[in-house]
């Protein structure tokens, strides 16, 4: 199963086609994947399943509906157990970009988490996965494909939001301040984190 977020909706790629009373069921091989965003965006639809028999199918008809961007990012994890934080468009995300022609995926991430937020001395300590979401540019709709890796760093430097790239704010933030940012986050950040990050108490606010 997958899932390919538009905005904070996620539509479910699975290979069940009963695979909840409340989602409407759509084949991925037929379905006009466009018009399925533009009905989550207008509200019409809010649970939408589209299935395929054989799993290693959803992501190959996919990948035929919208072009593609590949992406890497990290998840960056100092001593003190903090994690690094980006504010951007009024959410806390986390640092990732588009791969460069030459680039691994690797090393395009840890370029990526420079670039946003100043941070060096940035070593890879395993993969996280893979998250899909479909966003507009120049008035069409793409699909961005991003790898996703944890990271450790010991710098105790300046953080340096690249402004450039619409970046107010960069945060080293502890796990309380976590909670709370990812109370004002996007869903497929959301899918990064342990659970016990997810479960938010009512009063928390975002600074």
């Amino acid at each position: 199963m997958y899932k390919v977020f538009v905005n904070d909706i996620a539509i479910i790629l699975s290979t069940n086609k009963d695979y909840d009373e409340k989602y409407t069921s759509l084949p991925i091989k037929t379905v006009k994947f466009k018009r399925i965003i533009k009905q989550i965006n207008e509200g019409q639809l809010l649970y939408v399943n589209l299935y395929h028999k054989k799993e290693e199918k959803l992501l190959k008809h996919l990948f035929k509906k919208l072009p593609v961007v590949i992406a890497a990012g990290g998840m960056v994890i100092n001593d003190k157990k903090e994690t690094l934080f980006i504010y951007r468009n009024k959410r806390w995300d986390l640092p990732k970009g588009k791969v460069e022609k030459g680039e691994t995926l690797e090393e395009s991430a840890i370029r990526e988490v420079m670039e946003e937020t100043g941070v060096q001395d940035l070593k890879i300590t395993g993969f996280l996965q893979e998250t899909y979401h479909v966003f507009k540019r120049k008035d069409k709709y793409r699909l961005k494909v991003t790898h996703w890796y944890e990271m450790h760093s010991n710098f105790e430097g300046e953080l340096i939001p690249e402004h450039t790239e619409g970046i107010k704010k960069v945060k080293w933030k502890n796990f309380e301040k976590a909670k709370k940012a990812l109370t004002k986050s996007y869903s497929n950040i959301k899918l990064l984190f342990p659970k016990e990050y997810l479960t938010a108490n009512p009063k928390d606010r975002v600074a």
